[in-house]
C-alpha cells in the first residue's frame, strides 16, 4: 500500500483545516496537516507559504473530494436554513468583513499601529450570483 499524500485543499488558518481535518476523520479517512504549526506560531505567513495544506493518501482523495464538495459554502441563518439574497432570492450568500464606516476604519488604523488585531469590523452578506451586499437582522 503506497504512503504517497496528495494536497486536497488549502486554507488560510489551521482552524478551517481542523474543522475538515475532523469531518474526513470521521469518515475513516486519514489526514495530515502540513505548514499548521508554522501559520498558528505566526498568521502573517500564511499567504506567503501557501496556507495550511490537508493532505490525504492518494488512494483516499477521491472519496475526500467528494466529501469536501458535499459541504456547503454558503451562509446559513441560525435555524439551519440558507439565506436568500433579498435581490435575486438566490441560496449562494457567502459572508465577509467588511472596513465601510469611520468606526470600523478608526479602529482598523488604531490595530494596525498598534500592533494588535482589529476589534471592530462589520459583517455582511454578498450574494455570489448577483453581487449584492446586505444585512440579515
Amino acid at each position: 500500500m503506497s504512503q504517497t499524500f496528495k494536497t486536497i485543499a488549502k486554507f488560510q488558518y489551521s482552524a478551517e483545516a481542523q474543522i475538515i481535518k475532523g469531518r474526513l476523520e470521521s469518515e475513516g479517512i486519514q489526514v495530515f496537516l502540513s505548514d499548521n504549526i508554522t501559520i498558528d506560531t505566526d498568521p502573517l505567513v500564511s499567504n506567503a507559504i501557501g496556507g495550511v495544506k490537508l493532505k490525504v493518501l492518494t488512494t483516499d482523495a477521491m472519496e475526500a473530494q467528494h466529501i469536501l464538495e458535499s459541504i456547503s459554502k454558503y451562509a446559513i441563518n441560525d435555524e439551519g436554513n440558507a439565506i436568500h439574497c433579498p435581490n435575486c432570492a438566490s441560496t449562494e450568500v457567502q459572508l465577509f468583513s467588511t472596513i465601510t464606516s469611520l468606526k470600523s476604519f478608526i479602529a482598523f488604523v488604531f490595530g494596525f499601529i498598534s500592533g494588535t488585531l482589529p476589534f471592530y469590523s462589520k459583517d455582511k452578506y454578498r450574494c455570489a450570483n448577483c453581487n449584492t451586499e446586505f444585512d440579515v437582522k
